[in-house]
């Protein structure tokens, strides 16, 4: 009988002399499907890991080899039975098998098994679409609040230089933001008031860091991180801007007031509790001539002596990097400031858009700006491309954003994490770009998110930017060879930190992310799952198929206005109002929609509530049972979802028995 190896031998074609060459690929193909086996069936993302990638050519072309050789023999000596017999039409289709099977596995021969780490430049989650990982978080779990506006911004806007840019009030509509502010913070904690909501977002906060069930208290400090990364060069010596300073997206001083007349007026935090800045930076005039018109006594943050600015000071504590110094390797100076290290409360503004070496830039990466060593260079080759360096480009690698998420100082000790997507781009040394697609047809972003999950809301606003930036035609302004450019929020595994932020199993093998070294590795800091498509933007929550991101879209129909406050819904109706306990929502909806009803105190606190799904056959009633709370009068909020979008409609309602 002849040997494997023999058959083996023969059938490669190969010589004598390299007749062990088949012996090593038997040796090598069986050794590297056993290990495959061993290392993906326990745990099946193991699939994306470097090593497994370099596994499986092997295993697979061994896989294809030995079926091929099987068959070539089995049809072989089929073809020979049918000639012997005369059944010459049989035997040949087998022939024809047997030239296929030949032909096959000479190809599989000649096939290189190696490492695939090369990359088409495509972005592709293995997880798909509405695969939520992760523990929502938030005071309605994983709920991301996106509010479109066109009216923010100034359509004839063109940012070619500094009295056109988006900076400019003429540009950018103060009262529409401070609008837009008001319904993101009360939809993101479900209240109906201002002051209910930052009640309800500090207890939220304190809560979950030890201190009990209390609001803001009075002599706490609040820093506001923003981005500023045109002021690295520093805004002195009269923090005017140079005019050679070109005109990039840096965080909109509307969306930084809209915030600081919410904090003061509203929140109750006395000027002097907060400080803004981007720490490594300074800040222009143009922020600080806005500010300190209305709030002269905020703590203006620069680095260096410029009158009217509060000189930052570097502080002696830091992060602990993860990768044990593997990736990370000159940690010099990689401190906080003294200001941050301090404060009770942490804001973080940042400007949505992409990065040449992030891949994105939002809340974690913004925080490379909170960072005492010059520009946070090293912090770069925990990136998706360092400087000069090849492009990590597969999952599972030691992500940077991870550690910034969870650090004490930076994600542990944010309060609100709030988008300004006013104005966007796709790479982070860009003037703003109008978005093309469908809701913005050739009209800026003019955005603006809100979120208490960190992972959500970075999800979404990468959701958002890679439905708009898809081609190269939108890199400009930098000098990259053609053959070098990307479209940076595309890059293969740009989510891999979310995932890893989101759950463990996504770590490397040799991470444990502990950036405050308790000892204890740390748990899920949200949720991430990508959305179902470009066009109806749903996450799991919306479609009521998993428990992932909750994103509720306001987009211009759906927004209040002066005249009429109320978007139009057929036929809504409560009866009877007043109320004697049992009450009635009825409306007309031509979609299959879900709907809640909201019951409010005057205080703003929920009373009261009750879900529904429609069938979209137009009729539909809510019964709510009141009988329980004292007369008086209530808000009656009704936010109804839908592919359209969400609608919220509030009604006061009297209680009297």
């Amino acid at each position: 009988m002849i040997s494997l190896f023999q058959k083996l031998e023969r059938f490669m074609g190969l010589k004598k002399q390299k007749k062990w060459t088949a012996v090593i690929f038997f040796i090598a193909g069986t050794a590297s499907l056993i290990w495959l086996l061993i290392r993906v069936i326990p745990k099946p993302s193991r699939l994306q890991y470097p090593c497994m990638k370099a596994t499986m050519p092997v295993a697979f072309s061994f896989i294809a080899y030995i079926t091929s050789i099987t068959g070539f023999t089995f049809f072989t000596r089929k073809t020979f039975h049918l000639f012997k017999k005369g059944n010459y039409g049989s035997a040949t289709v087998v022939l024809m098998l047997v030239i296929v099977l030949g032909i096959y596995g000479m190809t599989v021969n000649q096939l290189e098994a190696r490492a695939n780490t090369s990359t088409d430049k495509a972005f592709s989650d293995p997880l798909g679409a509405n695969v939520p990982i992760g523990e929502p978080k938030g005071i309605i779990p994983g709920r991301v609040v996106w509010i479109w506006n066109p009216d923010a911004t100034n359509e004839n806007c063109t940012n070619s230089n500094h009295s056109s840019a988006y900076w400019v009030d003429t540009n950018t509509n103060q009262d529409v933001v401070d609008q837009m502010f008001s319904q993101g913070i009360k939809e993101v904690t479900g209240m109906v008031t201002d002051s209910a909501a930052w009640e309800a977002i500090f207890r939220y906060f304190n809560m979950n860091h030890g201190k009990g069930d209390t609001g803001y208290v009075a002599g706490e400090t609040i820093f506001i991180k923003i981005n500023a990364v045109t002021a690295w060069s520093g805004a002195w010596p009269n923090g005017d801007m140079p005019s050679n300073i070109p005109v990039e997206f840096d965080t909109s001083p509307q969306t930084i007031l809209a915030m600081l007349r919410q904090l003061i007026h509203v929140a109750g935090v006395p000027q002097e509790n907060i400080y803004v800045g981007d720490p490594m930076a300074d800040i222009w005039n143009t922020l600080y001539n806005k500010f300190y018109a209305e709030f002269p006594n905020v703590n203006y943050c620069s680095q260096r002596d410029i009158t009217g600015r509060y000189r930052i000071n570097p502080g002696s504590e830091g992060i602990h990097y993860s990768d044990q110094g593997t990736v990370i390797t000159a940690l010099t100076g990689h401190n906080f400031f003294i200001e941050m290290l301090e404060a009770d409360y942490l804001l973080n503004i940042p400007a949505m858009k992409g990065h040449r070496w992030g891949g994105t830039t939002f809340f974690a990466k913004n925080h490379f700006g909170s960072n005492t060593s010059d520009h946070s260079w090293e912090l770069h080759k925990g990136l998706m491309k360092p400087d000069n360096d090849p492009l990590r480009d597969e999952y599972n690698m030691y992500r940077v954003q991870v550690d910034i998420m969870a650090c004490k100082y930076l994600g542990g000790n944010t309060l609100l994490y709030f988008m300004d997507a006013l104005w966007s781009t796709s790479y982070e040394h860009q003037k703003p770009q109008k978005f093309q697609t469908w809701p913005f047809n050739d009209d800026w972003c003019s955005s603006i998110l809100f979120s208490l999950d960190p992972v959500a809301i970075e999800s979404v606003c990468l959701d958002i930017l890679q439905k708009e930036f898809v081609t190269e035609e939108y890199i400009d302004g930098w000098d990259a060879p053609a053959t070098d450019r990307w479209v940076f929020v595309q890059y293969p595994a740009v989510d891999d930190y979310l995932h890893q932020a989101a759950d463990s199993t996504w770590w490397p093998e040799d991470i444990n992310y502990d950036p405050d070294q308790t000892g204890t590795p740390i748990s899920s800091l949200g949720v991430h799952e990508h959305w179902n498509d470009d066009t109806l933007m749903q996450y799991s929550v919306n479609l009521g198929t998993g428990n992932g991101i909750d994103l509720v879209k306001i987009f211009p129909e759906n927004l209040p206005s002066l005249v009429n406050p109320l978007p139009a819904i057929e036929n809504l109706k409560i009866l009877p109002n007043p109320s004697n306990g049992h009450t009635a929502i009825c409306l007309n909806l031509n979609n299959v929609s879900n709907v809640t009803v909201d019951i409010f105190s005057t205080d703003g606190s929920l009373v009261k509530r009750a879900v529904e799904n429609a069938r979209g056959d137009n009729k539909m009633q809510v019964d709510l049972d009141m009988s329980n709370l004292t007369d008086g009068i209530y808000v009656c909020r009704i936010t109804i979802k839908n592919i359209k979008g969400s609608y919220i409609l509030s009604e006061k309602v009297q209680l009297i028995r």
